[in-house]
């Protein structure tokens, strides 16, 4: 019902001509070259596994996919075209709502409230609150509470884990990113 009625809001546009875009995701992890389609869905699921049976269509010239093969899919039924993703650890989630905090020009951190629409690959599908190109903490929330409220902070890009180190600051700010992120069902 979600997807339904964030479909008919217009947050989220079908993706396609009706039927769903199959990805069949390999035991490795890495997903198989050629999309499909999905042909048909069981109406009722697994209670002990939560397993819903499936039909899909998926072009297979190698034969690098078997007759009966069970595999796990990722499907996509709708795109959110003007979504913004941010990594997890930037969103505050309470029973109050999702709020990140903003870095604004003057320097200064403005707490916001966000819609979240699920997640896509680690990072937090954002659909309302943001512009693409504001500016987002991501780390440094400790230093930030020892501060005075109001001190203004210099804001520099974040750096995912694993990869090189950023530069030193007072507080690590990532851009909102815009993208277009799959509504899996």
């Amino acid at each position: 019902m979600k997807l339904k009625r964030a479909m008919e809001a217009g947050q989220l546009k079908r993706t396609g001509s009706g039927a769903a875009a199959v990805r069949v995701v390999l035991d490795d992890g890495s997903e198989y070259a050629r999309p499909g389609k999905l042909l048909f869905s069981d109406l009722t699921v697994d209670a002990a596994t939560g397993q819903v049976t499936l039909r899909a269509e998926v072009p297979n010239p190698g034969g690098a996919l078997l007759p009966g093969l069970y595999v796990r899919v990722r499907l996509e039924q709708a795109v959110a075209s003007n979504a913004i993703t941010l990594p997890q650890q930037a969103v505050t989630r309470t029973a109050q709502g999702d709020t990140v905090s903003v870095v604004g020009a003057d320097g200064k951190i403005e707490k916001r409230p966000v819609k979240i629409g699920g997640q896509q690959g680690g990072r937090w599908v954002v659909l309302d609150g943001l512009k693409a190109g504001e500016q987002v903490m991501v780390d440094g929330f400790q230093k930030l509470q020892m501060m005075p409220p109001g001190t203004p902070v210099k804001a520099v890009p974040w750096t995912p884990p694993g990869a090189a180190p950023a530069a030193k600051a007072e507080t690590a700010a990532a851009p909102a990113a815009a993208a277009s992120a799959p509504a899996a069902k």
